[in-house]
């Protein structure tokens, strides 16, 4: 199961609280105070780890608490920290303040540890208190609540390449050709109910991370089909793959199909569309000519790089691979020379 948002919980532990005490030492008829400090509630952090995909785990534990401070004790003995909480999240997650909107920190570098909520303070004994004036309080502080957030995740898969096109377009079975990732292939419609990522390694020891996001529609941006849902994983991909089935069994014509997306993505966040973008002729063993000379004119018009394959029998995917992979590295280099903030 694929989970992309949650909404949690969290509590830092309370600060103990001091003590009030005074010496009891042989000979020593009046000792002074000596009531110690009450120690610091645990605070609550959120660190971006490797090797999860998912928010599933907090769909299950949506409450979280990091340990309360100890009291304070006499002879001056101060109460221990309390164990501070560390939430593991996965690269790729937004964290929100429910109530604020407020967007707190964006997990996209694995180790990422960020502070979320800030434990109390410990409260002071009384010997905090003692002056040459009032040398025998009889008082102490109470420790300070936690802080208690109410957060949203949300999760957007980083991948460097996204596959998008129409429901049945070819992009699981592509996904499944060229990497180890087991995806639902079926002759049936939104197929993929959850995106898949798979990482291609190439026989120089080049690599990249491929999403294959779930089939779009018209309206998608609206929430029709499944679009809605998973649109906001294909923003942080480095380039798009533009699937279009050219065969006969397709309903539409593959540039009316290639459009009807690149108006989803637009309408979603015009930034999409001036992502580096392959348009990949799919299904080449069963293709119409006629579709795909359509398809070839329109991307020559329009200067679109266009790639015709057979994820079946592995027609035109290792030119393809190999383009993609020139790609990402002009992307990756593109955003490297950026210059710092």
């Amino acid at each position: 199961m694929f989970i992309d948002r949650a909404e949690i919980v969290v509590k830092a532990g309370d600060g103990g609280d001091g003590c009030t005490a005074f010496r009891r030492e042989k000979y020593v008829p009046f000792g002074g105070p000596a009531g110690g400090d009450g120690g610091r509630g645990g605070h609550v952090y959120m660190e971006a780890a490797l090797g999860m995909n998912s928010l599933i785990h907090f769909k299950y534990n949506p409450e979280y608490r990091a340990g309360r401070g100890g009291h304070g004790e006499g002879n001056n003995r101060h109460g221990r920290d309390g164990e501070d909480l560390v939430i593991r999240v996965p690269v790729g997650t937004l964290v929100y303040d429910q109530e604020t909107g407020e967007l707190i920190h964006d997990f996209s570098t694995p180790g990422e540890r960020v502070l979320i909520a800030r434990g109390g303070r410990g409260g002071r004994g009384n010997a905090r208190f003692a002056t040459p004036t009032r040398r025998a309080p009889r008082f102490h502080e109470r420790g300070q609540p936690g802080q208690v957030r109410r957060l949203r995740l949300e999760l957007k898969l980083l991948a460097d390449v996204g596959l998008v096109g129409f429901p049945n377009a070819g992009k699981s079975t592509l996904l499944a050709r060229i990497s180890a990732a087991r995806t639902k292939i079926a002759e049936y419609p939104f197929t993929t109910l959850e995106p898949v990522l798979g990482v291609v390694q190439l026989d120089d020891d080049r690599s990249f991370v491929v999403a294959d996001i779930p089939g779009l529609i018209e309206g998608a941006h609206r929430g029709a089909g499944l679009g809605h849902e998973f649109l906001r994983h294909i923003e942080r991909t480095r380039v798009l793959l533009h699937l279009v089935d050219v065969s006969p069994l397709a309903e539409r014509g593959p540039v009316e199909r290639y459009m009807i997306i690149n108006r989803e993505l637009e309408a979603y966040n015009p930034q999409l569309l001036e992502k580096p973008q392959i348009v990949v002729a799919t299904k080449m063993d069963i293709a119409s000519d006629e579709r795909v000379r359509e398809l070839e004119a329109f991307c020559r018009a329009r200067d679109l790089e266009l790639v015709g394959i057979s994820a079946v029998t592995g027609q035109g995917v290792a030119e393809l691979l190999e383009r993609v992979a020139r790609r990402v590295e002009s992307a990756a280099m593109a955003v490297a020379a950026l210059p710092s903030r």
